[in-house]
């Protein structure tokens, strides 16, 4: 028989007919559990860690732009333009914010947060960075004179202290700025989502909690 041959139905074989039970509706992909936790657990954290990543290349042309020379590492170090840091935080605040109002209690902590973190980037970590470079300069210059004078007798550190730790006011604001603008980008493109699946007949609770 030809594959493409149909089967005559035979009458007196009855026929059922899957259909769906009364008051039962699948639920939309967009509204099922597993995409709501991912979306909801994922969008805050998402907007975060991607000013930090973006904040860190950034480091890369920020530095060809005050050396004139391609480095990769400023990816993989803290200090630098702009403030990684400062912009995860910042990013988050500002995210939180926009979706959850002023009063919210989730934006007090983020935006506490985001101060703290930014006042210790251009606080105790740079005053550290600067300390760490005063000990390697004395390391040098107790170096140089063991050489000139063989009595005094120093060994030198194999590894010299990390200089790079923390940032410059400006650095700290350029951070911020650029990790709060992410922060309403990422917010926007949430309430677009929102009005497009509100006006589908979705109404995911993920989105629309308010307190």
């Amino acid at each position: 028989m030809d594959r493409h041959s149909v089967l005559p139905m035979n009458p007196a074989m009855p026929v059922r007919v899957m259909r769906p039970q009364a008051g039962k509706k699948m639920p939309p992909l967009a509204d099922s559990a597993p995409v709501k936790q991912m979306r909801q657990m994922n969008r805050g954290i998402v907007t975060a860690f991607g000013a930090i990543g973006i904040a860190q290349a950034l480091k890369i042309f920020t530095h060809k732009a005050v050396t004139g020379k391609w480095d990769w590492r400023p990816l993989f170090t803290t200090g630098g333009m702009p403030s990684s840091h400062s912009a995860g935080v910042s990013a988050l605040a500002t995210y939180v914010a926009s979706n959850r109002g002023a009063r919210h209690t989730e934006t007090a902590v983020a935006v506490v947060l985001a101060t703290i973190v930014m006042y210790d980037a251009q606080g105790i970590r740079r005053h550290t960075g600067e300390i760490a470079k005063l000990v390697n300069d004395l390391e040098d210059n107790f170096v140089k004179l063991s050489g000139e004078f063989p009595s005094l007798k120093y060994e030198e550190q194999e590894k010299e202290l990390k200089e790079l730790l923390g940032h410059q006011p400006l650095e700290v604001l350029a951070g911020a700025l650029f990790g709060g603008a992410l922060g309403l980008v990422s917010a926007k493109i949430e309430n677009q989502e929102r009005e497009i699946e509100h006006a589908r007949g979705i109404y995911p609770d993920y989105l629309d909690e308010r307190s």
